[in-house]
């Protein structure tokens, strides 16, 4: 007995000396020099490609933590292997067209002020010219506002965005990509043999020629079983659009901003029945409503969306509906623009 007890307790120590210089080990790994505040908070980054990339540095629990993305893919935490001489590195996975169809790469990050100004570096030896060695800098954002009244919020006239005849008005993004958008008894179709989720595709993805800053929209959609599309306010927060039985919920589910606020409740319909969102955007902040169920209330949005066009929340953007998922219906789209004081 006394030598079980014994052993018991000299394994107790043992196991807390290892906890007390694992933790110790793990809190001063990257201890040895403190992060610089001017780094620490979110970036719209203006990349040598043109893509459109967001960063986030804060500090959770002690410890360094980074999230970002190119366009799509995860936006992490990514595992920093250096912080050296005040800058980070480490691997960040970017999904592109290749050649033969999406591709995933996996890169080395690197970036740091430099003059008090973000500088960054994207390496990648095994790509070619210009994503071999991308160089970026970096715009902070502003903290966000505080939570707006909106009884106070003062709106136009809505307008229509969608004449029930063509697409005026309207423009593919990327005009490379295939076009599967027409109009159709009054409704914009956009029909895709996609059935799968995949965040790139053949096809392209719609949107307005027109810009706008916070706003009230109201737009109607019609998704099949099993088909995916998404709304995205000014370019860069996405309504998901699915039906409420999609294997999608929660924070990917139809009624989120997706990834970023989950709505309350599933308030979506069956696959094949038109469903209505009216969306609010106003100082940075989100207000869905579907299908007369508002599901987030004046909620703040941190950050982009996977697959936004840009991150830079202080300038305006387009409305602009994903076509390279599967097919989709949209009709009588109207914008009421929040009027400035």
């Amino acid at each position: 007995m006394a030598n079980l007890k014994g052993s018991h307790i000299y394994g107790t120590k043992g196991f807390l000396i290892c906890l007390f210089f694992a933790v110790t080990a793990s809190a001063s790994a990257f201890g040895k020099e403190s992060v610089p505040k001017g780094l620490i908070g979110d970036w719209s980054l203006d990349l040598s490609t043109n893509e459109p990339a967001w960063l986030k540095i804060e500090e959770v629990g002690g410890e360094p933590a980074i999230h970002m993305r190119v366009h799509v893919q995860s936006a992490g935490p990514h595992k920093i292997t250096e912080f050296k001489d005040k800058r980070f590195t480490f691997p960040i996975k970017i999904k592109r067209e290749g050649k033969n169809g999406p591709e995933v790469t996996t890169n080395t990050v690197n970036v740091g002020l430099k003059n008090g100004k973000l500088d960054g570096l994207i390496l990648n030896d095994d790509l070619e010219k210009p994503y071999d060695r991308i160089t970026f800098t970096g715009k902070k954002f502003a903290p966000i506002p505080k939570r707006p009244d909106l009884s106070k919020v003062q709106f136009g006239h809505p307008i229509s965005l969608f004449n029930g005849k063509d697409l005026a008005g309207w423009h593919l993004y990327n005009p490379n990509k295939k076009n599967g958008w027409q109009v159709e008894d009054g409704v914009m179709v956009n029909n895709t043999p996609k059935t799968d989720f995949g965040s790139t595709g053949s096809y392209g993805n719609l949107q307005t020629e027109a810009l706008f800053e916070d706003f009230w929209l109201h737009i109607e959609f019609l998704v099949e079983g099993g088909r995916n599309s998404g709304v995205y306010l000014r370019g860069m927060y996405e309504a998901q659009v699915v039906d409420r039985d999609s294997r999608m919920q929660g924070l990917q589910g139809v009624g989120s901003i997706f990834g970023r606020i989950a709505p309350s409740v599933n308030a979506g319909k069956e696959p094949g029945e038109w469903q209505t969102y009216d969306l609010t955007l106003v100082d940075r902040h989100v207000t869905v409503v579907l299908n007369g169920i508002k599901v987030i209330d004046n909620q703040p949005v941190e950050g982009p969306t996977g697959g936004a066009i840009h991150t830079d929340p202080t300038k305006p953007g387009p409305i602009h509906l994903q076509g390279d998922h599967t097919a989709v219906r949209y009709k009588n789209i109207y914008l009421a623009p929040v009027m400035k004081k």
